[in-house]
């Protein structure tokens, strides 16, 4: 049976995921913005759609699954504010849609452990916003039978993206501020997990997808300085550090992530279950 992928907003982890599907024979259709002007190279897609600004009710009503990428905005989902009536049309046959959220919609944990059940209590805009489109994605999928799947995202890092472009230039810094961790995944056990779901559907599910380590910033900056074989950046407290309004709503938010369901629901076997061995792959 032929399986169609429909990637919308076919960026980083989706086109890791695509060079997953690729070999078994999918057929993957991405959407890029307008202004972005062609697919990167290593995308692994059968063809280019640009959206918004290109109709798609016929991928959509041939895609057996569904990958969404795009981020929400103060407005809701822009995905469901263009595509709902297409994508509450296409809910009977469509076998897969996964929802990339982010482990943001948790909130301030103070560096505890949060998992699957944890309820969410944002303190960013950008997690209030997550939570806003989430629960619009949900409820399309009691309406319609649209069978969903929502994967809460720790910081992702992979091939390109990660510290040591920052160490090599000059620009990596070690904000201190005590007790705050951050959780990450390997974008290749990213698109594991995705993979995994789309293998064994389980609509309404939620899934955390990180690493077992959460670990201080300050510390992945050591590490991948001593790896490449430069100095570590001088320590920076995080009360007087210069930094924009982005820069520091990052530490506005501490907790550790459980990802134990990828692991009994999905049968996941982390490939980079810490940063250390993560980073040693990049190398």
């Amino acid at each position: 049976m032929q399986h169609t992928l429909l990637s919308l907003g076919h960026g980083y982890t989706a086109r890791a995921l695509a060079k997953l599907l690729r070999p078994d024979g999918w057929k993957i259709t991405g959407t890029i913005r307008p202004r972005d002007g062609k697919a990167e190279p290593g995308s692994a897609i059968t063809e280019t759609v640009f959206w918004p600004g290109t109709p798609l009710a016929a991928p959509i009503s041939s895609a057996s699954h569904i990958l969404v990428s795009i981020a929400p905005t103060a407005a809701g989902d822009p995905v469901l504010a263009e595509l709902r009536t297409e994508l509450a049309k296409a809910a009977t046959h469509l076998r897969w849609v996964g929802y990339l959220s982010t482990t943001a919609v948790y909130g301030d944990h103070k560096g505890g452990w949060v998992d699957e059940a944890t309820p969410l209590t944002p303190t960013t805009e950008r997690g209030k916003w997550r939570v806003n489109a989430e629960q619009q994605w949900q409820n399309l999928a009691c309406e319609t039978g649209l069978p969903l799947h929502i994967f809460r995202l720790a910081g992702i890092y992979g091939p390109g993206r990660g510290p040591f472009a920052k160490l090599r230039n000059g620009t990596a810094r070690r904000i201190i501020k005590p007790d705050q961790v951050f959780s990450r995944i390997h974008v290749a056990d990213l698109a594991r997990v995705l993979a995994a779901s789309m293998q064994n559907p389980n609509p309404g599910s939620v899934y955390n997808v990180c690493d077992d380590t959460p670990a201080p910033p300050e510390d992945v900056i050591a590490h991948a300085a001593r790896l490449l074989g430069l100095p570590v950046p001088a320590a920076e407290a995080f009360e007087t550090a210069e930094m924009t309004d982005m820069a520091r709503s990052f530490y506005a938010e501490s907790k550790r992530v459980s990802n134990e369901r990828i692991k009994t629901e999905l049968g996941i076997d982390l490939l980079y279950p810490d940063y250390q061995s993560g980073l040693k792959s990049l190398i």
